[in-house]
């Protein structure tokens, strides 16, 4: 039986609900594959307009990036609104930019009307390194403003050192519709309220294929379910059961640690108003406090996923060498996680047979826009398909190289880019 990998967000969990094993055949309408945010927000929008809902997880209720990410609520996409503009038509682009922030209110309604007790904390900073960095923040934070976000302050140099206990960064960007939280607290909290719905989950139970067809039918080891609609909202942790989804992106890893307890004089040093941080670098860091005082730092990316021999080795270097009063402190929990990358960084939102529907390929900025997902394929099952046809449009491409090539292509791809932010060019 698989369960949640070793980390801090399941040490610290709400609870350790075992949801049963599917072992008999079910009929409803949508059975939904992976119970990560995708699966879980998707479901739960559809339970509320009264859908009877199944969810079917390999493993534990979120087992992959969901319960494992670094539960900062970043607003946008991988791409923002200046690329988005110039990428696409100007109906395409103005359509896309306008739900850029709803997949945070979304989580916030989510945590107030369900009552989820996740340690939600407003507030996120975006941290410039350089020059160029910050004019990007600049643009940024305009671009933002044109689309409703009004809570956005910038922050020279003095400023962000009274926000961020370093002297590393040259300036900022504060959204104060961004903040953090438990992610794997508040995907239980959302498995609840599914329940309370009227909706199933069903763990450590593999589909191991289906059928297509006007009733959809999905096979599990020991049971079945017969749906009229099918969503796969697998990710990084899909697997090869749909080749289609699986050669669409590449499996990413992310590295993050937790370390021991901080004093309260630490923590006042380091973050003295509790927001999350993220700087801006192709490949970026990021990093938070928890609720009981740890600094959880993550950074880096393994393209194709391999395993680190050593994650600490990884990650050590990068919070010592911003902080340097925490050199030699105690890491206490240290993990990865897989998430899904997409050549184009949008995300790929779509459709396999009539009623077949997928969700995937967040590029690392899942927590809110899968969210966004979940509203919107409630809206096309709904017969209001304007939104999510919008994804739906959007071309995709493969990395190049094929599957043999495309990993190192893409890790030489960051190195350029890597050594672009070193050199603040």
């Amino acid at each position: 039986m698989q369960q949640h990998t070793d980390s801090y967000y399941a040490a610290t969990a709400n609870h350790s609900r075992q949801f049963a094993q599917l072992q008999r055949d079910i009929r409803c309408d949508v059975c939904i594959i992976g119970a990560g945010f995708s699966g879980l927000s998707s479901a739960l929008h559809l339970a509320e307009k009264g859908f009877h809902v199944v969810v079917l997880e390999a493993a534990r209720v979120g087992f992959g990036a969901t319960g494992r990410n670094g539960g900062q609520i970043v607003n946008s996409y991988s791409r923002d609104v200046d690329v988005i503009e110039q990428r696409y038509d100007q109906k395409t682009a103005q359509a896309l930019n306008e739900m850029i922030f709803e997949g945070g209110e979304i989580i916030r309604s989510r945590i107030q009307d369900y009552q989820i007790a996740c340690d939600y904390q407003q507030g996120g900073v975006f941290a410039a390194y350089n020059a160029k960095q910050l004019r990007g923040l600049i643009e940024q934070k305009a671009n933002w403003e044109r689309f409703g976000n009004h809570q956005l302050e910038l922050l020279d140099k003095a400023q962000l050192a009274q926000v961020v206990g370093t002297e590393a960064y040259v300036g900022g960007l504060l959204d104060r519709k961004g903040g953090h939280i438990h992610p794997l607290n508040l995907a239980l909290g959302e498995a609840e309220a599914l329940l309370s719905l009227g909706g199933e989950i069903y763990e450590q139970s593999p589909v191991i294929s289906y059928q297509r067809g006007e009733v959809t039918k999905v096979l599990t080891t020991h049971g079945s379910v017969s749906a009229n609609y099918l969503l796969f909202a697998g990710n990084a942790y899909l697997g090869e059961l749909e080749p289609k989804l699986s050669d669409k992106a590449i499996r990413c890893g992310t590295q993050v640690v937790a370390t021991e307890p901080l004093s309260e004089a630490q923590c006042q040093q380091l973050l003295p108003q509790n927001y999350c941080v993220e700087d801006c670098n192709y490949l970026l860091d990021y990093y938070r406090l928890t609720a009981d005082r740890r600094l959880l730092f993550g950074g880096g990316v393994v393209y194709g996923a391999k395993p680190l021999a050593s994650i600490e080795r990884q990650i050590r270097p990068k919070f010592e060498a911003l902080f340097p009063q925490l050199h030699g402190l105690k890491i206490d929990y240290a993990w990865t996680g897989n998430f899904l990358l997409t050549y184009s960084r949008m995300p790929q939102f779509g459709r396999l047979d009539s009623n077949i529907y997928y969700l995937q390929g967040y590029s690392g900025h899942g927590l809110s826009c899968t969210h966004l997902a979940g509203k919107l394929l409630a809206e096309v099952l709904s017969e209001q398909a304007q939104r999510f046809d919008v994804f739906a449009s959007l071309s995709h491409y493969r990395f190049p190289g094929g599957r043999h090539l495309q990993v190192p292509f893409t890790a030489l791809g960051a190195v350029y880019y890597n050594l672009r932010d070193k050199l603040g060019i």
